[in-house]
């Protein structure tokens, strides 16, 4: 017997000699699977869809938290590969393609709930997922209009599925038009709904790609904070608590000690290779989290809605990168 076969035995032995599940034992050996280089970010978010179909999600109560956290501290240490000034004019070449996405989606958002009669608040927290940063937008918007969780439920579902799409369709398309490392974090940022997501997309592209993009769509998502407070008045609701994305000052932090402290130099790599593992691990989970049960809870109209913003942010966000930028 092969000494890898020796270990998946014991592997084995000792899961039954604690009584673990052997649901429970599959799950925790591919999350081990996900540390390994062997599995890249898009394989990862596969083997978690198809993980949740055929023997569920044995911690799916702790899934969401656990996402989220790991998604920032990934994030956070992706600073630390980045040069602050490369990044700072990539955000300021992003700021105007974000002001007209962001609110360009929202008003054709507001038009086709009228359209497809879908209930308000599912697609507002839809529209806002498209427009600044998937889940989490819509985790920091639902308690201040009130959302339930049916609502939320719907709008997380329609984000989710349409990034799991995102990931494996942008890159292709990104090499089939010839797209600058540069364009394609520009579009997958503006794009693309969630971080994670993106960061997928854009690391999967190149190094260039991922900086771009990660700068960009955290430079968007600071907009959670004004479109929040907009959005308790407009449905008129007292100002619940906003949720504010504080990890993305760890992120600004961790790439201006990249840039101007030169001993971190030599940390970095390990850093950005821990941050990647970590998002290989995110995608993971949020794929092990779409169950059938999510799946079938979105409609066909929420559904529609999600589909049709995404088509349209994304072919103009396109046609504006590859016009304006080399």
């Amino acid at each position: 017997m092969s000494h890898t076969a020796k270990k998946i035995q014991n592997v084995f032995q000792q899961a039954l000699e604690r009584n673990i599940s052997l649901r429970e034992l599959i799950f925790i050996l591919a999350l081990i699977l996900c540390l390994s280089s062997v599995v890249s970010p898009p394989i990862a978010l596969l083997m978690g869809i198809a993980l949740a179909q055929v023997i569920g999600h044995p911690y799916l109560h702790l899934n969401h938290k656990a996402t989220q956290i790991l998604l920032q501290i990934s994030v956070v240490g992706l600073g630390f590969g980045m040069n602050a000034n490369t990044a700072l004019e990539a955000g300021k070449n992003g700021v105007l393609f974000t002001l007209g996405s962001i609110f360009g989606t929202l008003i054709l958002g507001y038009f086709l709930s009228k359209i497809f009669r879908i209930e308000s608040t599912t697609s507002f927290l839809i529209s806002i997922g498209t427009a600044i940063c998937g889940g989490s937008a819509i985790a920091a918007v639902s308690p201040v209009i009130k959302a339930k969780e049916k609502h939320i439920s719907v709008a997380l579902g329609t984000v989710f599925i349409l990034n799991s799409v995102a990931l494996f369709v942008f890159p292709a398309v990104g090499h089939l038009l010839g797209l600058s490392q540069t364009q394609f974090g520009m579009w997958s940022a503006i794009a693309i709904h969630d971080t994670s997501s993106v960061v997928g997309a854009a690391a999967n592209y190149g190094s260039e790609a991922l900086e771009v993009a990660t700068t960009v769509k955290l430079t968007r998502a600071l907009w959670i904070i004004p479109i929040a407070l907009g959005a308790a008045f407009l449905f008129k609701t007292n100002k619940g608590k906003v949720k504010i994305p504080y990890f993305i000052g760890l992120f600004v932090l961790a790439m201006l000690t990249n840039t101007y402290l030169p001993g971190i130099a030599k940390f970095s790599p390990y850093m950005l290779t821990i941050s990647k593992i970590g998002l290989t691990l995110t995608l993971f989970l949020i794929g092990s989290g779409l169950s059938g049960k999510v799946l079938k809870s979105v409609g066909v109209k929420p559904m529609i809605q999600g589909i049709l913003l995404w088509v349209v942010i994304s072919i103009g966000a396109l046609w504006s990168v590859l016009t304006l930028v080399q």
